[in-house]
């Protein structure tokens, strides 16, 4: 191929105090957003175009700069420090504007600072950044390491011709914004050097690519119509590295992680084989899921799998969305993943078109009938890139033109008569409100699998579910009654199965809480009987006597942690109690 021969012409970049200043940056989206982890985190790509990089011995350093508009001070003091040769941005399509921006503050500390958009969200909007935004100078297109690297040496090389040979990628020729033929994508992914030998993060991927066509999701014509894999041993190597790191939770990022049962099942017996000790969430197609991957799953960390549902309405989700995926098939997929003790979430997606109060019916029914112990719910976007915005440029007569509006996205209810957006706003606080209030429902529902091998993992499952009525995210929510007493029934569920250090903790809160501080220190006490290095355990048992003014059995607790801030402040107070004034005195000074 004509990119491989450019690379080999011009050799392999030898890093020096000369050598290119690389920075890739994940920028800030235009709208704040109320859960901060949704935008919080890097596409898995620019960690794999860095790590091709560095491999070839460039200078590169990823900026995850998702929140960096709140201290806007920090992009000029940055860049003026850094004095990149070369800024690659990510860009998707709500972080678009944050990354022009970005690109138009270091165009004017540096007028020679060559920019470099990539992306879904560069990709199909490569022709209108390349027209409307003087500060960009390349797009890279598709997937992005072998065409960025290329181009990246091309600059290095000072060339003036041989551009237009670089495989995926857009540039100015003149007045016009053109393109290069398509890159061939990498068959063997395993190719590609490991990011975790140069960099740190959570978010991984064992695939690229879809078997399903969606209609709102840009996947299918983003990667082609294949999915590719990393081997087992690729991909596990990846996650070991970053373990001995110190990550130890981890998002799945593959747009479908059980396609391919054999695979999934090599990668979870090599997380248990190599002793990794992991907590991960996935995403899957409720079509491609069965009882020994999920069995599998739960034995090598799986916590949670996200399923796309959409909708109840039979129409909308196999002729609108095109989903192609049956109730009977969703059912089945929600209570499997459940009974195996893994959190099974939905997601739905509503005014789209055609909703009426009938469908969202539907979907409540739905939500009623597979009781999903965790949902999320949008309202349908338009993204270049799919087929729906495709169908909204030919229906309205818009073009691209409609992205120099500051805007992060299009709903389809603004491009729709029927629908307006007070009805949306009442379309979605109805799913809210109706899901929450059958939660307790769904919990009390739950039916888990009664191999004894998983018996720890169900127990852990439950105390899980049980800490976000109690402490998690679904304390806040008014919606759902006496979340206490659900979380309550089951940290008392969980311990049945085993010993679980989150479940007598949870346990023993309540308890004491309730002020049953006798109840409270027999289930604490059993927990330290277990577990007698816990803390956490032995402070709340600590705590529990001090309610009692058993002082000195409360010292006993927690003189066994008198070094920890989180301790120190009640053995002050024990000795205090005690008209103890020198300990006392002692212990106030440690703060």
């Amino acid at each position: 191929m004509r990119y491989i021969f450019l690379l080999l012409k011009m050799g392999v970049s030898q890093a020096s105090e000369d050598s290119m200043k690389i920075l890739l940056i994940y920028p800030y989206c235009l709208e704040a957003r109320l859960h901060a982890e949704e935008v919080s985190v890097p596409p898995i790509g620019i960690y794999y175009v860095g790590a091709l990089l560095k491999q070839n011995n460039y200078d590169v350093e990823i900026l995850n700069w998702y929140d960096v508009n709140k201290t806007p001070e920090v992009i000029r003091e940055t860049l003026a420090e850094k004095q990149p040769d070369i800024i690659g941005f990510s860009v998707l399509h709500a972080n678009r504007w944050g990354a022009i921006e970005i690109a138009g503050i270091a165009r004017q500390l540096d007028p020679g600072v060559r920019i470099v958009f990539g992306g879904i969200g560069a990709t199909f909007l490569w022709e209108h950044l390349l027209t409307h935004f003087n500060a960009v100078d390349f797009v890279v297109i598709g997937e992005g390491e072998k065409s960025f690297l290329c181009l990246v040496r091309w600059i290095e090389s000072g060339a003036q011709e041989g551009l237009q040979d670089i495989r995926g990628i857009a540039f100015r020729h003149g007045q016009s914004a053109v393109r290069t033929a398509d890159a061939e994508l990498i068959a063997d992914l395993d190719e590609l050097p490991n990011p975790a030998r140069y960099f740190d993060y959570q978010h991984v991927a064992s695939t690229r690519g879809c078997p399903g066509r969606c209609s709102f999701c840009g996947s299918p014509r983003f990667w082609g119509n294949s999915v590719r894999f990393h081997s087992p041993g690729y991909f596990v190597a990846q996650l070991e590295f970053l373990y001995k790191k110190g990550v130890t939770f981890f998002f799945f990022s593959d747009d479908t992680f059980t396609i391919k049962k054999d695979h999934v099942i090599e990668i979870c017996k090599r997380i248990i084989e190599n002793g990794l000790n992991i907590t991960w969430v996935a995403i899957s197609r409720v079509n491609y899921v069965n009882e020994e991957a999920l069995y599998w799953m739960r034995k090598a960390g799986c916590t949670q799998i996200s399923y796309g549902v959409e909708s109840g309405s039979e129409r909308i989700r196999n002729i609108v969305f095109k989903k192609n995926i049956k109730r009977d098939q969703i059912k089945r997929a929600f209570e499997l993943t459940t009974s195996y003790g893994i959190l099974s979430r939905g997601y739905f997606i509503y005014g789209s078109p055609g909703e009426t109060w009938a469908t969202i019916d539907e979907t409540l029914d739905l939500i009623r009938e597979i009781r999903p112990l965790s949902a999320i719910f949008y309202i349908l976007d338009l993204f270049p890139g799919t087929e729906l915005y495709s169908d909204f440029l030919k229906r309205t007569g818009h073009t691209d033109e409609i992205w120099r509006n500051k805007i992060e996205d299009v709903l389809y209810f603004e491009t729709d008569p029927e629908l307006d957006q007070q009805q949306i706003l009442d379309f979605g606080a109805k799913l809210r409100d109706e899901f929450h209030k059958g939660l307790a429902g769904f919990v009390n529902s739950i039916e888990l699998n009664n191999r004894e091998a998983l018996f720890p993992f169900h127990s852990d499952f439950l105390s899980r579910l049980a800490m976000t009525f109690s402490h998690g995210d679904y304390a806040g929510v008014d919606a759902i009654k006496e979340k206490i007493k659900i979380a309550e029934q089951l940290f008392k569920r969980s311990l049945k199965y085993h010993p679980n250090h989150r479940a007598y903790l949870g346990l023993g809160m309540i308890k004491q809480q309730n002020r049953e501080l006798y109840q409270s220190a027999q289930v604490l006490m059993e927990g330290i009987e277990h577990f007698p290095e816990s803390e956490q355990l032995n402070l709340c048992l600590g705590i529990n006597y001090m309610n009692t003014g058993e002082y000195h059995k409360a010292l006993d607790c927690l003189l066994k942690f008198e070094d920890s801030r989180d301790t120190i402040h009640y053995i002050a107070r024990c000795y205090e109690a005690l008209g103890d004034r020198e300990n006392h005195l002692a212990f106030l000074k440690k703060l």
